[in-house]
């Protein structure tokens, strides 16, 4: 290499060296902005902004309330926001800080109040939004339009103070002929097999005061809870009014109609020596093998409750109280279901439909001491809107689901004590408990049922100590009873055998 390659190449080794001015400057005014990131060793990155912590939380918490993110949602709705909805976002913006908070925090005590039990909003979408729905829908599929030549009746299956209760069937049309005999009767002369619909009839009875109106509440609190809560009740299928008379109809007379899911309550079965075991396979789909016949017959009341106390919670939760909680108005489906069945002295107390203060509608067995499901001196309820607006104070101050919790109770006594089952010795319960200040641990030192009490002193007593928490007098502020949430979070319901039976044995049987 020559002296002038040596010179050259020097001369380019230190302008690669030696960066220029201009370079340098530029380098000199970003370092303040740039990081390097060495995996070494542990990296300063105080020099990253020169804003302060605080500053930016500051920052972070207010770019909520940012004019820029209400401006951003003005822009991207552009005209499909509705008018009344980008004057209120104007009207946000021009709000300070410290009002915005404001605002947002009322609106959430309402969202609250709205939303709590009964649920003051929920019962607005359903009255206003699917009940209209649902009466549209019914219309088109027919279900509104049912009439006497729809069904044949079959045999009576039970009686109570205001209807008759039927077996039948709904006849599809243009399946079956039906003639008239001399007296008038109608006979069916053909019914193809696949034609045949099970349903379960009620007439309303004529002549009875009280009986049309307790028909039309009970029509309407089908309709309610079969958009509401549909598994705690029979399908409703609809109504309609006789329009001839025969031996099965009597013209002008109100039929209410239901799906038929089961023709046996649970009093029937509670009716029979083997209750409970008369349930096992019906409850669990199977004979439990491996367990002896006590802890068999403790899961199957635990089960049978388990469910009672659901459907309560559930109608409960839409404001509805059933006020008439009995073995005879529990169905017993072939699935092993309990269903509630007979909502003629139910009451609705978001809107104060068939409520009146100074009347009871109860079964005096089973019913609680209070005797009426709001105190009496609770003044008649005001037109619906206002009334479902005041009614989640209604339901804090008074607790009306109580009523039902304690009938409950009663009922898992009578499962539990086969000595309690009798309508007389039920009475006799009804002298010796309220003598014994509705204490239910002072009735059994009074009465020393020791023996008869297994079913509930089995997994430690958990099922007693339920049944004392049922069966009990409201304290001061209408307490001292368990809701049907409160008994749902109860040892007896956690600690759950009986659905772990269950399980098992629909588990079992699918492998079959």
């Amino acid at each position: 290499m020559n002296e002038h390659h040596i010179i050259s190449y020097h001369n380019n080794m230190a302008s690669l060296l030696h960066p220029t001015p201009t370079v340098t400057t530029i380098l000199k005014h970003r370092t303040s902005t740039i990081c390097f990131f060495c995996p070494l060793k542990p990296t300063n990155v105080s020099f990253l902004t020169n804003t302060n912590r605080v500053n930016t939380n500051t920052t972070k918490c207010n770019a909520f309330f940012d004019n820029n993110v209400t401006s951003g949602l003005l822009e991207v709705g552009g005209d499909h926001i509705p008018s009344f909805l980008r004057s209120g976002l104007l009207q946000f913006q021009e709000l300070s800080d410290m009002q915005r908070w404001e605002f947002l925090l009322f609106g959430g005590l309402i969202w609250i109040y709205l939303t709590a039990r009964p649920g003051v909003l929920i019962g607005a979408i359903d009255a206003y939004l699917f009940a209209p729905l649902q009466l549209g829908f019914d219309n088109l599929s027919g279900r509104r339009n049912l009439k006497t030549g729809d069904f044949l009746v079959g045999d009576k299956i039970g009686e109570g103070s205001f209807g008759v209760v039927y077996s039948g069937v709904l006849i599809s049309k243009n399946v079956v002929d039906v003639e008239e005999d001399k007296r008038g009767r109608s006979k069916a002369t053909r019914l193809e097999p696949k034609s045949k619909d099970k349903v379960i009839l009620k007439k309303v009875k004529i002549g009875i005061q009280g009986a049309e109106e307790f028909g039309e509440f009970e029509e309407w609190f089908n309709y309610r809870l079969s958009r509401a809560a549909p598994e705690t009740c029979a399908d409703f299928l609809g109504s309609f009014v006789a329009d001839k008379t025969n031996s099965q109809f009597t013209k002008g007379g109100k039929w209410l109609v239901w799906k038929f899911e089961g023709d046996r309550t649970l009093a029937d079965y509670m009716k029979e020596r083997n209750f409970p075991s008369n349930l096992e396979s019906v409850m669990f789909g199977r004979v439990l093998q491996g367990v002896d016949s006590s802890r068999r017959n403790a899961l199957i009341i635990k089960q049978i409750m388990r469910q009672i106390i659901t459907s309560l919670k559930k109608i409960h939760d839409t404001g509805i109280v059933h006020r008439d909680i009995k073995p005879a108005n529990l169905v017993v489906t072939k699935q092993g279901q309990i269903k509630l069945i007979d909502f003629g002295a139910a009451t609705d107390l978001r809107i104060g439909k068939n409520y009146v203060p100074d009347r009871t509608l109860l079964d005096p067995d089973y019913c609680p001491p209070e005797l009426y499901v709001l105190p009496e001196e609770t003044p008649s309820p005001p037109p619906a809107p206002i009334a479902a607006f005041f009614s989640p104070i209604l339901w804090q101050l008074n607790s009306p689901d109580l009523f039902d919790t304690y009938s409950a109770g009663i009922v898992l006594l009578q499962m539990a004590i086969p000595t309690l089952r009798s309508p007389a010795a039920l009475k006799n319960f009804n002298l010796e408990i309220k003598t014994c200040g509705y204490d239910l641990k002072k009735w059994r030192e009074y009465t020393r049922l020791r023996p008869n009490l297994q079913i509930l002193d089995s997994e430690s007593g958990r099922g007693w100590d339920l049944a004392t928490k049922l069966i009990s007098e409201r304290g001061p502020v209408r307490r001292g009873r368990l809701s049907a949430a409160s008994a749902l979070r109860h040892p007896y319901f956690l600690l759950g055998g009986d659905q772990a039976a269950a399980v098992l044995s629909k588990l079992s049987l699918s492998r079959k």
